[in-house]
């Protein structure tokens, strides 16, 4: 008998805390298409990238016409001539290499911009979420776009519309 009254208790005092706790969704995908400056970044990351990686190819195709004509070519070169063109197409691989990683690498260029163009966004984004969350007392604010075990959510616990208002992006 004590120990189902125990019981009982328990179950009471972990239903309270669960139910006391409140969360909200927000769906980052469809707020970053909202915002015009998002878009911007986009297109700038998008139109560098396409610059750097035709730099990248341009440099590919001059590694293979090297080696094309090397080989077209060898038979009537010297050992000495050879190892030199050999030495001469393996010096522009290895630059194609590091045009790559210049550019595309963890520590790229393309790194970087993202981040000079995104971070402040993102911030701002999270700035606003955790005003809300604080203001309204959520214990938690899940991204439904990342949160890839979530099934169904109501549309009432989703704030993405109000932390446009906030950002001062109405749709």
């Amino acid at each position: 008998m004590r120990k189902s009254i125990l019981f009982m208790f328990l179950l009471f005092a972990v239903g309270m805390t669960a139910n006391a706790q409140k969360f909200a969704l927000i769906d980052m995908e469809y707020i970053l298409k909202n915002i015009p400056a998002y878009q911007t970044a986009n297109n700038q990351l998008s139109q560098a990238t396409k610059q750097w990686q035709a730099e990248v190819e341009k440099s590919v195709q001059e590694a293979k016409t090297m080696y094309e004509n090397y080989q077209s070519t060898a038979k009537t070169l010297s050992e000495a001539q050879k190892s030199k063109k050999e030495e001469e197409i393996i010096a522009k691989e290895k630059s194609t290499a590091e045009l790559k990683r210049k550019y595309f690498g963890p520590e790229g260029e393309l790194y970087k911009k993202r981040e000079a163009l995104m971070q402040p966004i993102q911030d701002d984004i999270y700035e606003t979420v955790k005003e809300i969350a604080t203001q309204k007392g959520y214990a938690a604010v899940i991204d439904r776009a990342s949160a890839t075990s979530i099934i169904f959510a109501s549309p009432s616990i989703d704030i993405s519309n109000e932390v446009l208002s906030k950002l001062g992006y109405s749709n």
